[in-house]
Parts: C-alpha cells; structure tokens; sequence
C-alpha cells in the first residue's frame, strides 16, 4: 500500500471462508491527515486490470468528546455504475469488512 496522494493500494478480497472472490485497486485522490481522504476503487483482476464500474469514496474523520466518528460517502456517476457495483456483490462485502472492524475495535 502506497498511502500518498497519488499512491494505491492493490487486494486481493476473501470471504469468510478463505475463498478469494476478487481483486480491488484503491488509487488515492486526496488526503487531510485525520481529517480526511479520498480515493477511487475499483475492481479488478489478478494482473491490476480494472473492471468498470468504480466509485469514488470520501473517508472523514471527526472527534468529539474522544470519540472517532467516520463518515463514508460512495460516489457513482450513474444509477447503472452502481446497480453493477451491487450486483458483483458490494454490499455483501462491505457488510462483512464493517463486521470484522467492529470485532477489532472491540478486542483493543
């Protein structure tokens, strides 16, 4: 993972069976320390070449009373872009990355 503005991240995506399902690039548009960044991800096959559709995600990041809050933004140019997005299955994903970061939080 390269994390600069400019920089990217390449995966490799695992279901909870340890079965790969897929490949994702995350290419970094913008970044406020702890405030904020940016990026475009989109999926991908073994090699780095991307699959269309992408999205284009805003991460921000607010304190208060010492608590994190973070609000994810998901960017599609169109209704379509993002019915296939769902369809290769995000929201399974997602679900499951949200899950596993709650289990983590939970354990510090």
């Amino acid at each position: 993972m390269d994390f600069r503005e400019g920089g990217r991240r390449f995966y490799s995506m695992v279901n909870s069976e340890g079965i790969e399902i897929g490949w994702q690039i995350q290419e970094y548009t913008s970044i406020s320390p702890k405030i904020n960044f940016k990026f475009l991800s989109v999926f991908a096959d073994k090699d780095e070449n991307p699959f269309l559709p992408g999205s284009n995600w805003n991460l921000n990041f607010n304190e208060e009373n010492g608590i994190t809050k973070v609000s994810i933004s998901i960017y599609n140019e169109s209704l379509e872009r993002m019915e296939k997005i769902i369809e290769m299955g995000f929201k399974e994903g997602f679900t499951q990355t949200i899950n596993s970061l709650d289990k983590l939080l939970e354990s510090l």
